[in-house]
């Protein structure tokens, strides 16, 4: 092993040079920057989870308002209030909806700055994952709101629960089985967008491919690295995310109760 290591970092640790092979410049940048791409891999898990957390609060919000129906026999205030914040919300969807990630991102951190609200790059990379995540698992979870048998709503709503106690209590206990998927999948899909975030300064893993290309002007090895870095850490989650979904689908070799077999038979 120590023989195959030696060839490809040239033996003494210093640069293959010019005549160094694409494996030679692979496993030199690798060994180099292994530190700062570690710190670099945990940034950009850190910004992902954590935007993603938040994200799916404001998607959770988002989808129970959107689901909120005006009755007839509502209050006028309610009718209206109701009305302002599902507006407000459109508005909110479509924006984060229909603009890319990286101009998001620019917009928001230079906007805050330049009013004097001093965010750092990393806190304004958690902003823009959070608010887009909202603006997209709005979705989600009111179409995972809209697959829980109407029935329950009404029987809860019924029995004098109002309709947020219902959403909480009875919809959303139900529902999330149903969202678990699409959270998994969109947090490994902000795993790798936050690579758009470098743009504002954000010291994830593709900044700091960049820059340790640009030490040796060696960019192709130094995105290869990476590649692999993005590969291990979609891979390893993405395996959590399965083992996490069959627990929560429960097992399947159960046996009904004696009482509600049927016994005539």
């Amino acid at each position: 092993m120590s023989s195959i290591i030696a060839y490809f970092t040239n033996a003494t640790g210093s640069s293959p040079g010019a005549q160094g092979t694409t494996f030679q410049w692979i496993a030199y940048i690798a060994g180099q920057y292994k530190f700062m791409f570690l710190q670099a891999a945990w940034v950009t898990v850190y910004v992902a989870f954590l935007g993603t957390i938040l994200g799916f609060l404001i998607g959770f919000l988002v989808g129970i308002v959107n689901s909120t129906k005006i009755e007839p026999d509502d209050n006028v205030v309610k009718k209206a209030l109701l009305r302002i914040v599902k507006v407000i919300i459109a508005i909110y969807v479509e924006i984060f909806r229909d603009t890319p990630m990286i101009v998001q991102g620019m917009v928001l951190y230079y906007g805050l700055r330049d009013n004097n609200v001093m965010v750092t790059s990393i806190v304004a990379g958690v902003l823009v994952i959070m608010l887009n995540t909202g603006a997209y698992m709005g979705e989600t979870v009111r179409a995972g709101i809209n697959s829980i048998d109407p029935g329950q709503t009404e029987g809860a709503l019924a029995m004098g629960e109002s309709h947020f106690g219902t959403m909480f209590y009875v919809v959303l206990p139900q529902a999330i089985r149903n969202i678990v998927p699409e959270m998994c999948n969109t947090f490994l899909t902000n795993l790798k967008e936050t690579s758009v975030l470098n743009v504002i300064g954000v010291t994830e893993l593709f900044l700091m491919a960049k820059t340790a290309g640009g030490a040796y002007y060696k960019y192709y090895e130094s995105y290869l690295v990476i590649s692999v870095i993005y590969l291990v850490m979609c891979f390893v989650f993405n395996r959590i995310f399965r083992v996490l979904e069959k627990k929560m689908k429960g097992s399947k070799d159960y046996v009904l109760a004696a009482e509600y077999m049927n016994t005539d038979e």
